[in-house]
């Protein structure tokens, strides 16, 4: 009995350690930092996980709360600042102001990828951004606002309309999974002035697709461009959800961002 206690005790014990600290990476690997966007939850991201862990990454993909792009950033800061090691951070959409700010300070950030993602400068906003260029047409599939009892409204893509807007190039099934399972943006997110672009001081990698019909292709290429970034892979046909449904072209992005000096 007594041997059992004490093994019960060690194995709740081991549940205690930090999730980003649980098993330290020996192979010297970065640990990435995967941030999704509005309307996602950190499920998008399955696929890429799939291929990196299987290629000897550590993965963490932070619960985005969606609330504004400040609190949003001090929660994956605070996740960043766990981890012992190099981090290669990672946003979708919206994910990409947030990492953006949270990389900001980060001295073990090597880099920042933007997937189908917003990398804005000091006092743009994510709104401003999609405006700046033709070609968005999210506005008329936004539900109507959820008011919420504490102040401020949240945003949905009515589910109806939700594959064609959001996830063109994923099976149909899966498309109106992810439109069941989307997760809110409050409505002041996307007007919220970013401060701090860590990409003007650490190295950037872009990825979207030319047929994204929330964020404008002619956008993304813009901010790439400002950004310096180190490679661009535009995927033809591919949606906003790039990383779903082009899991293998993410992946391997992110490990060349990895490996770059």
């Amino acid at each position: 009995m007594k041997t059992l206690l004490a093994s019960m005790l060690a194995f709740s014990a081991g549940l205690l350690v930090p999730a980003a600290q649980a098993r330290p990476e020996a192979s010297g690997k970065p640990t990435v930092v995967l941030v999704h966007g509005a309307f996602a939850d950190s499920s998008s991201w399955n696929g890429v996980i799939t291929i990196l862990e299987r290629d000897g990454y550590k993965v963490v993909a932070a619960a985005n709360p969606l609330r504004g792009v400040r609190t949003d950033a001090d929660g994956v800061a605070d996740i960043v600042k766990s981890i012992d090691g190099p981090v290669v951070l990672v946003g979708h959409s919206y994910g990409g102001s947030v990492i953006s700010e949270a990389a900001e300070g980060q001295g073990n950030v090597k880099a920042l990828v933007y997937v189908s993602a917003f990398a804005p400068e000091a006092g743009e906003t994510a709104l401003g951004l999609t405006g700046k260029f033709p070609g968005s047409t999210l506005g008329p599939t936004l539900a109507s606002p959820v008011h919420l009892s504490g102040g401020g409204d949240d945003l949905y893509i009515q589910q109806s309309r939700f594959p064609a807007q959001f996830a063109a190039d994923v099976p149909l099934a899966a498309a109106r999974l992810m439109a069941a399972g989307q997760r809110p943006i409050a409505q002041a997110a996307l007007s919220e002035p970013s401060t701090a672009p860590a990409w003007e001081h650490v190295p950037a990698w872009f990825v979207y697709g030319d047929k994204d019909r929330n964020i404008p292709p002619a956008a993304m290429a813009f901010m790439a461009e400002r950004a310096h970034s180190r490679e661009t892979v535009v995927v033809k046909g591919a949606s906003h959800v790039v990383m779903v449904s082009n899991a293998p072209v993410v992946a391997a992005l992110i490990e060349r961002a990895a490996k770059a000096g």
